[in-house]
C-alpha cells in the first residue's frame, strides 16, 4: 500500500474550525517546527477503526479491553524482545501525568526526584509540581561538532544525595535524538542498584529509530534486575500521529510497584479515553507498514537538515538517531542569546525553546513534516543562518 506523506494537511484553518496548537499558537504568517506533533495523517487502519467507533454512536465509559492489551504484548515481544504480560499495563491517558503520578505514589515530599539535561521540558517541572526536591545533572555536550551526546555517568553520581528516591530517564532521548548504548545503560543500571533509586522510563520515540536495522531494547529488559523498580512508559502518540487521542501505558513487571502506582491514579485520572483505546490497538495491529513507510521520509528529512545545517555557520547538531526531532546548538549563529526569538521575529519560523529542556541557545526543530512544508521553513532560516 502507498501512504501519502507528501501532500500537506489543512491544520490552520480545517473545515470544521478543529483548533491545532502547532499551526495556530504564533499566528498565520509562521511556520511552526516546533511541538512534537507530526503533520501526516494518522494509519488508514486507526482512521477506519475510529470512524467504526464513532459510528456506534455511544461513547459512554469503556474498558481497557483485553484485545489491545494482548496486542501491545505481542508489539513488545516483536519489536523489543520482551515478553511482557497483559496485566503488567496500567493504560492512561499521557506519559507527562504518568511522570506526575510516580512521584506522587513512589516518594514523599522532600524527596529528590533527578532528571539528566537537557530533557523534554515536563520533567523538569515534576518536582516542583509535587512537593518534591528537583535534582539534575547534565548529559556531556560534544566536544567537536557531529559528536554525539553522552551520559556523563559521573555528573550524575555526584547529582545524587541521600535526598534522592527517583530517576526519571528517557530513552530515545528527547530532545537530542540518542539511542543509549548498552555500555552506557550499563553504567545507568549499575548506579540505580546502588543508589536504589526507582527509575521512570520514558521511551516514548522507541519505535522511531531512524538507523536501518536498530531495534529498541527497553531499559527493564536489558537490565532484568531493574524491572522490580523501573516504571517504564509507551505511547502510539509519537509513532502514530495520535497524540490528540491521550493514550498511553505504564507497563509495570512488579506487582507490589503496580499496585503502589495504580493507586495513585484514584481520582486524579479520567476513564480511558474510548477512541483512544481503539487508536492504540488498531495501530499496534496493523499500523508496521504505516510506520516502515514513515521512517523512511524521516530518513529523507533528516539528510535534507544535514545538509542545511552543514550550510549554516556557527550551527551545530548531531545527527539524530531516533524521531523527528533535531537538537541545534545556535550558540555561535549570531542571533543571541534567543536564537528561537530571533528566528521567530525575522524568519517566520517557530521552533522549540532549547531554555525550556535546559539548554539556553539550543533549539529543537520538528522535521516530521511534509517535504514541502520543511523546504518552506528552512528557506526561511536560510535568511539568517546561511552565509555565501
Amino acid at each position: 500500500m502507498v501512504y501519502d506523506f507528501a501532500t500537506p494537511v489543512e491544520r490552520r484553518h480545517p473545515e470544521g474550525g478543529w483548533a491545532s496548537q502547532k499551526w495556530q499558537r504564533y499566528g498565520d504568517d509562521v511556520l511552526p517546527l516546533w511541538v512534537a506533533d507530526m503533520d501526516f495523517r494518522s494509519p488508514p487502519a486507526v482512521i477506519d477503526a475510529l470512524q467504526a467507533r464513532v459510528a456506534h454512536g455511544v461513547y459512554g465509559y469503556g474498558e481497557v479491553p483485553a484485545t489491545l492489551t494482548e496486542t501491545l504484548c505481542q508489539w513488545s515481544a516483536h519489536h523489543y524482545d520482551w515478553p511482557i504480560q497483559p496485566d503488567w499495563q496500567q493504560w492512561l491517558p499521557g506519559v507527562v501525568p504518568a511522570l506526575h503520578l510516580a512521584a506522587l505514589a513512589l516518594t514523599e515530599p522532600g524527596d529528590g526526584v533527578l532528571t539528566v539535561a537537557p530533557i523534554y521540558p515536563p520533567f523538569l517541572e515534576v518536582a516542583k509540581r509535587t512537593g518534591r526536591l528537583p535534582q539534575q545533572a547534565m548529559l556531556q555536550a560534544p566536544s567537536t561538532p557531529n559528536e554525539p551526546w553522552q551520559l556523563d555517568i559521573a555528573a550524575l553520581e555526584a547529582a545524587i544525595t541521600p535526598r534522592t528516591r527517583m530517576l526519571l530517564w528517557c530513552q530515545p532521548h528527547n530532545p537530542t535524538g540518542r539511542v543509549w548504548r548498552h555500555e552506557e545503560l550499563a553504567a545507568l543500571a549499575e548506579l540505580v542498584e546502588r543508589h536504589d533509586l526507582w527509575v521512570v522510563s520514558d521511551e516514548l520515540h522507541c519505535d522511531l529509530l531512524l538507523d536501518e536495522g536498530a531495534q529498541h531494547r527497553p531499559l527493564a529488559a536489558a537490565f532484568p534486575e531493574l524491572a522490580k523498580r523501573t516504571i517504564t512508559l509507551w505511547a502510539p502518540s509519537k509513532t502514530f500521529n495520535l497524540a490528540g487521542l491521550t493514550s498511553a501505558c505504564a507497563v509495570i513487571p512488579d506487582p507490589t510497584l503496580r499496585e503502589r502506582f495504580a493507586a495513585a491514579t484514584k481520582g486524579l485520572l479520567p476513564d480511558g479515553n474510548v477512541l483512544g483505546l481503539v487508536a492504540a490497538e488498531a495501530a499496534y495491529r496493523h499500523g508496521e507498514p504505516w510506520r516502515q513507510a514513515l521512517l523512511s521520509v524521516l530518513r529523507e528529512h533528516r539528510a535534507t537538515l544535514q545538509a542545511r545545517v552543514a550550510s549554516w555557520p556557527g550551527v551545530h547538531w548531531s545527527a539524530p538517531e531516533s524521531t523527528y526531532l533535531a537538537w541545534l546548538d545556535m550558540r555561535e549563529a549570531g542571533l543571541g542569546d534567543a536564537p528561537y526569538k530571533t528566528l521567530l521575529k525575522e524568519a517566520g519560523v517557530a521552533l522549540s525553546n532549547g531554555a525550556a529542556f535546559g539548554c539556553p541557545g539550543f533549539v529543537r526543530l520538528n522535521f516530521g513534516t511534509t517535504a514541502s512544508q520543511l523546504e518552506a521553513a528552512l528557506s526561511r532560516m536560510d535568511s539568517l543562518l546561511k552565509r555565501d
